[in-house]
């Protein structure tokens, strides 16, 4: 965390946040475009937030890609915010809404655990529905299978097919929400997970893409609250709790 916090003492550095926020996946170029500095200037400050985790970075044909990852930030406001704050308050805050952009979104974290563990606690039913707000997972792991979100004794409320499944490194999956009208409309999305062990940790990106331009952010607010209760669970064995994280339990 103390990257995290560096990172976000420079004002420069908050203003590419709110840039890659504003409009996310730019280039070096679009960013430089957009201050007073240097090219050199810009490269250093965004090394600074790629350092910290805080900027993700993908490369498409010849260009460099910055994507803003919000999951450092919810980690900082579960560790020093959501201990002292009642539930509402933690509800009402607008971290959620940084995470709007079209069409992609990336996210990443470092959990010290094993591939095989993080791969077991992303299949499992019973371990999903301690980390993603009490949903249970169910599918025969197959590609080309499908697998349903659904609380305890409860109708489905995501779906979809598995189209990767690499234990323990890669899974890819459609989705499409049920919760609610308005998600259904938004039609089918694609996830992925990908993992790379680090030393003695993992380091885990979810990639949620496919998304319609300016698609409904429920269908990928969650991530960040889900990631933070998946690298507690994991290192922990405690159960996070969060905005939404008893509504099915």
């Amino acid at each position: 965390m103390d990257a995290v916090f560096k990172a976000l003492a420079d004002p420069t550095r908050r203003d590419l946040l709110d840039e890659l926020f504003r409009e996310d996946g730019q280039t070096l170029h679009a960013l430089e475009a957009r201050f007073e500095m240097t090219r050199y200037g810009v490269m250093k400050h965004l090394k600074q937030l790629e350092d910290a985790g805080l900027v993700v970075t993908r490369r498409r044909g010849r260009e460099k890609l910055h994507f803003l990852n919000p999951v450092p930030i919810r980690l900082v406001h579960d560790r020093w915010v959501g201990k002292y704050a009642e539930p509402w308050a933690a509800a009402l805050s607008d971290l959620k809404t940084r995470l709007e952009s079209p069409m992609e979104k990336i996210f990443e974290i470092y959990i010290k655990t094993t591939p095989e563990r993080l791969w077991e606690a992303i299949t499992d039913s019973g371990i999903r529905s301690k980390y993603q707000f009490g949903l249970k997972v169910n599918s025969d792991w197959t590609p080309g299978g499908r697998f349903e979100l659904a609380p305890d004794g409860g109708d489905p409320l995501g779906e979809g097919e598995n189209l990767e499944v690499d234990p323990p490194r890669k899974l890819v999956q459609t989705m499409r929400a049920l919760w609610g009208e308005d998600v259904k409309a938004e039609g089918t999305s694609r996830i992925t997970w990908e993992i790379e062990p680090v030393g003695d940790s993992c380091h885990l990106t979810v990639t949620h893409d496919q998304l319609r331009e300016g698609a409904n952010e429920e269908l990928y607010g969650g991530w960040p609250m889900i990631l933070s209760g998946l690298k507690t669970w994991l290192e922990t064995g405690e159960v996070l709790t969060t905005p939404g994280s008893l509504m099915y339990t």
